[in-house]
């Protein structure tokens, strides 16, 4: 009877021997576990902090094809867009001959033909649009009335980029810094005296605050670091 004691323990003793091993087996492999779920997220923490690191060169838009046409429906924008900076950051005026298109680059120069009534009209891409199916170009009041089509609203035309005409480029040295458009000029005064060398250009629905006469573009780019950080923004326009 002693004997089976004794074989009774040893046997129970292994039990528990074996019983540990797989609990330790167990304990390693849950440890093995969490340290590769570490790892793999080290690696994805590391892989995300190198890309956001990763330099990415702007892409320029490559000049418009002189000549290159296209034929859709064209349609008009004008007021409450009118005093409104525009994609291309120019203040939209009407009364200019201006134009927007979807992909064409910032101051291409496109003719406007009307194919209703031949009429033609050479336009300055400044924004984006229209974002209307079909629609090719959004043209600006002037253009639109120089086609015959403000009543109407939209027409069949056809594009073709053309070289800029002689007299569009401004001379060196025609720039200002626009401080704000305003809905009312008394608004507009107020901040033009915030500033040297200001004035107030009262349009059909907005007044314009105006600093400057007559920069250079790199002039204008230094005096608009200035006037941003008391009026809040700044944009270099033509000295108009």
């Amino acid at each position: 009877m002693h004997a089976d004691f004794h074989n009774d323990l040893a046997r129970a003793q292994l039990r528990i021997e074996k019983h540990s091993e797989t609990y330790s087996s167990r304990i390693v492999l849950v440890l093995r576990g969490a340290v590769y779920a570490v790892a793999v997220l080290f690696l994805a923490v590391v892989a995300m902090m190198s890309a956001c690191a990763r330099k990415t060169s702007a892409r320029v838009a490559a000049p418009a094809r002189v000549g290159s046409t296209e034929s859709g429906i064209a349609s008009w924008y004008g007021a409450p867009y009118h005093g409104r900076a525009t994609s291309s950051g120019e203040i939209y005026d009407q009364e200019q001959l201006t134009a927007a298109h979807r992909s064409l680059p910032f101051n291409t120069w496109v003719e406007v033909t009307n194919l209703e009534n031949q009429k033609r009209v050479d336009v300055r891409i400044t924004d984006r649009g229209p974002f209307v199916d079909g629609r090719i170009i959004d043209l600006s009041l002037a253009a639109a009335r120089d086609l015959d089509m403000v009543r109407s609203g939209i027409a069949r035309v056809h594009l073709k980029v053309i070289d800029p005409p002689k007299d569009a480029v401004l001379p060196a040295g025609d720039y200002a810094v626009q401080a704000g458009a305003f809905s009312t000029c008394e608004r507009a005064e107020s901040v033009a005296k915030k500033f040297d060398d200001s004035r107030v250009v009262e349009g059909s629905s907005v007044c314009r605050v105006l600093v400057g006469h007559h920069l250079s573009l790199d002039e204008a780019k230094r005096l608009a670091q200035k006037v941003r950080k008391t009026a809040g923004e700044a944009m270099v326009v033509p000295d108009r």
